[in-house]
């Protein structure tokens, strides 16, 4: 894959900030915001005398080899973003960080997230594997009749943001003694959801000694063979992020913009 940056930055500044943080990948420039506008990301949140103002929104698009974009991934406030892992997570399935494992009778679970560290406003995706033992299911969302499904709770908090959960496609598995068609898993299947960690405002009192943050959710399950469905269960799960501080390095007073302190 190859990778460029446009910001509507000087090449001048581009080539001080590259050298600084040894970026080796094209950094363009687009100082009127002619590509900026074009692509219709311009940042309006900004008024025309203030120095922010040409800047696009954060984003990353996707292309295939002959250009086309595939995929985009925005945010709406210019201090989030989407990760390259989790991009790569989303495009590809790229796995990222280390995992943990916890067993049941039932499921092996396996969970981690694309990135081990994040920034302030970084948005990374948490992963939840499944593989259920030979000969067990579990109920999928949307399932009727009654069924408990598989649930995959988070805790509200001022430091992050959980999303939506992406479940897998499930499949039919047909109860000819009761004659029902319920919605199941089996097998393996993959879950997961987009976290988004707060400003350093909202996250820095969470944060550890060595600025770790802890994020935790649970996951909750019934089980059930060809025989009998085994009592609910629920499995704690916790991630841990090194959150790292935000650049606050400014560019050469003879390199800012006019307005710019």
């Amino acid at each position: 894959m190859g990778i460029a940056a446009v910001s509507y930055d000087s090449v001048e500044l581009l080539r001080v900030f590259a050298e600084r943080k040894g970026l080796t990948y094209p950094l363009l420039s687009d100082p009127e915001s002619k590509m900026i506008r074009a692509f219709g990301i311009l940042n309006d949140n900004f008024p025309r005398d203030n120095a922010w103002y040409g800047v696009p929104y954060p984003g990353t698009y996707v292309l295939d080899e002959r250009g086309v974009v595939k995929a985009k991934y925005f945010e709406d406030d210019h201090r989030e973003r989407y990760t390259a892992a989790s991009i790569l997570f989303h495009e590809l399935g790229a796995d990222g960080s280390a995992k943990t494992t916890v067993e049941t009778p039932h499921v092996k679970i396996s969970y981690g997230a694309s990135d081990a560290s994040l920034s302030p406003g970084g948005r990374a995706t948490l992963i939840v594997d499944l593989e259920l033992k030979p000969g067990m299911h579990v109920y999928a969302p949307g399932v009727e009749g009654g069924y408990l499904p598989i649930e995959w709770k988070m805790p509200e908090s001022k430091g992050w943001l959980a999303h939506a959960v992406n479940y897998p496609a499930s499949r039919k598995l047909r109860l000819e003694a009761i004659n029902e068609t319920v919605l199941v898993y089996s097998g393996q299947a993959r879950l997961s959801r987009d976290l988004t960690v707060g400003q350093q405002p909202e996250v820095g009192p969470l944060l550890g000694p060595e600025r770790t943050l802890t994020v935790e959710g649970s996951f909750r399950y019934q089980a059930c063979d060809e025989m009998q469905c085994f009592p609910p269960r629920t499995v704690p799960l916790k991630w841990t992020f090194k959150i790292d501080r935000l650049d606050s390095q400014r560019a050469p007073v003879e390199l800012r913009r006019r307005g710019e302190p």
